[in-house]
């Protein structure tokens, strides 16, 4: 624990790219196989289901640490992450406690907790702080509380692997594709030279787009490049290996039995197909696809009902072919990879469909049609060199974005909250509303877009013209304005202002204009219509 301790305080200190790859390196070359699988675990991103509540956790850090609860959370408050709270609060550490091994303190110290009495959870963590060191217990915390984030990308943490084992980023990258159980056997077959690969269930690493910021006419000749449309739905890989079909999503998460009319129409595709493609609510012969917000209906559910699947029908838009009868075809140009995807989905059922091409012969008529692809249900469109591999990740120069400019509003900020991380401190976390009548009402949450200095501004003002505040949020005199950008919208039930928004994102600070300019549900409403 002590060695991982200071691994994740070397990453959290370091900005250099350089530095942290190798500290991470020496970690893996020098970790038992043990640490360095849950090491790995956790810092691509995973983490164990909590074990502790929220509040079980702060009565006993409160305990341990002698004070009044309202104390501790004047103390969250400041500091602006529990974790980092709790560690500091509850004592120096015993110096002659037992190292013990990362592997040990998640495996026969953490998770056990969850099965435990609250009062046998309580004894347990004050005991647990009591023999690890600051540093130690404030990386313990982290894992308890699943607020694991030290600031390194999974690309970065593959490559250390890789250089720790002595074998092909790539090869790497697709082993940890899926999910895995950390343990010794789960590293030591991570490094295995053998190539062979036994979980015919696997996905590859998916190929991501880098956003398009500047006209397309910086890329070379239209005629290179074969644009789609940038559909709004489920990022996703279908495997059809060995008589199996497994569908995954692009965060890695196994969607079985929450697409059983995909699965079903996969048993038509050959052996030893990957498809990569968007799963959509999308009504059968219908030119436009359902609301977002439909397909959330079934993402939110893992048994699915009969009424869903008729209410909510949904699509596998293919977009690439990537494994034909078992042979890799990620290396090959897209246009071969097409050319064998187009025949392939035809003999396949109905709910399955080509991405169709972009029929713009020239990078001014992409423009124009890239302009209308919210009317198509679209986000923009999608720009990828004809022929060019599937390559893992975000590599610039294959896969373009080209989004269509965001939806905004001008909105009042009427509440706030504390941010976390390098945030902590700040009341960077904040509700907007606009006016309904003569009334504000909650429209959207949002915590990014300002830079450092206006965060530092807007923070001294909620401090100063705090109205009440309600645990860790304070209302907020109703005199800022803001312009939120957004990516959909769409009716809501639950929501006061009875719309809901995607994506919803700070464009800019209104300096030029008075809460009673900010825009009212009226104008909401028609911009909603209007996308209908």
């Amino acid at each position: 624990m002590k060695d991982f301790a200071a691994l994740y305080r070397a990453l959290d200190e370091s900005t250099a790219t350089n530095d942290k790859l190798n500290a991470l390196e020496r970690y893996f070359r020098s970790a038992p196989p043990g640490d360095a699988a849950w090491a790995l675990y956790v810092l691509l991103g995973n983490r164990p289901k909590r074990v502790v509540s929220s509040g079980t956790l702060r009565a006993c850090a409160a305990d341990a640490a002698g004070l009044d609860p309202w104390l501790l959370d004047e103390c969250h408050e400041q500091v602006g992450d529990i974790a980092e709270t709790v560690a500091l609060l509850t004592g120096a550490g015993d110096e002659a406690a037992p190292q013990r091994s990362l592997q040990y303190w998640i495996e026969e110290r953490l998770l056990p907790m969850r099965e435990l009495e609250e009062a046998t959870q309580c004894e347990m963590l004050q005991q647990n702080w009591r023999e690890l060191s600051l540093a130690e217990r404030l990386t313990w915390n982290k894992l308890l509380t699943g607020a694991f984030r030290v600031g390194v990308a999974a690309k970065l943490v593959t490559r250390a692997v890789a250089r720790a084992v002595a074998l092909d980023e790539q090869v790497i990258a697709h082993r940890l594709m899926g999910s895995w159980t950390p343990s010794p056997d789960a590293w030591q077959s991570l490094g295995a030279r053998d190539e062979a690969d036994a979980d015919v269930s696997r996905p590859y690493p998916f190929a991501l787009a880098s956003p398009l910021e500047s006209a397309p006419g910086a890329l070379g000749e239209r005629a290179d490049w074969l644009a789609e449309w940038k559909w709004d739905g489920i990022r996703a890989q279908l495997i059809r290996r060995q008589g199996g079909t497994w569908l995954w999503s692009r965060g890695e998460e196994l969607l079985a039995g929450r697409f059983p009319e995909i699965e079903v129409a996969a048993t038509n595709l050959p052996d030893g197909t990957v498809l990569d493609g968007e799963i959509m609510a999308w009504l059968p012969g219908a030119d436009l696809p359902l609301p977002f917000a439909q397909l959330q209906r079934r993402i939110q559910r893992k048994t699915v009902s009969r009424a869903m699947l008729t209410d909510v029908p949904v699509a596998f838009i293919a977009y690439d072919l990537l494994e034909l009868d078992g042979v890799d075809l990620r290396e090959r140009a897209l246009v071969e990879r097409r050319a064998q995807l187009s025949p392939l989905i035809a003999g396949a059922a109905r709910v399955f469909s080509v991405s169709p091409l972009v029929d713009a012969a020239t990078w001014e008529a992409l423009s124009v049609q890239r302009d209308a692809a919210r009317a198509r249900g679209a986000e923009g469109v999608m720009i990828k060199r004809s022929d060019g591999a599937y390559l893992a990740g975000r590599k610039r120069g294959g896969w373009w974005k080209w989004k269509v400019d965001p939806l905004s509003v001008d909105a009042v900020l009427v509440a706030a909250q504390g941010g976390s991380g390098r945030r902590a401190g700040l009341l960077t976390d904040y509700t907007f509303a606009i006016w309904d009548g003569d009334r504000l009402v909650p429209f959207a949450k949002a915590y990014s877009g300002l830079t450092d200095a206006e965060l530092h501004k807007v923070d001294a003002f909620i401090r100063r013209h705090t109205i009440e505040r309600f645990g860790p949020v304070r209302s907020v005199e109703p005199k800022l304005v803001f312009e939120i950008a957004f990516e959909g919208i769409q009716k809501s039930s639950r929501h006061r202002s009875g719309v809901a928004v995607r994506f919803p994102r700070i464009a800019r600070w209104r300096t030029d204009k008075n809460p009673v300019d900010a825009d009212t549900i009226e104008t909401v409403r028609a911009l909603l219509d209007s996308l209908s």
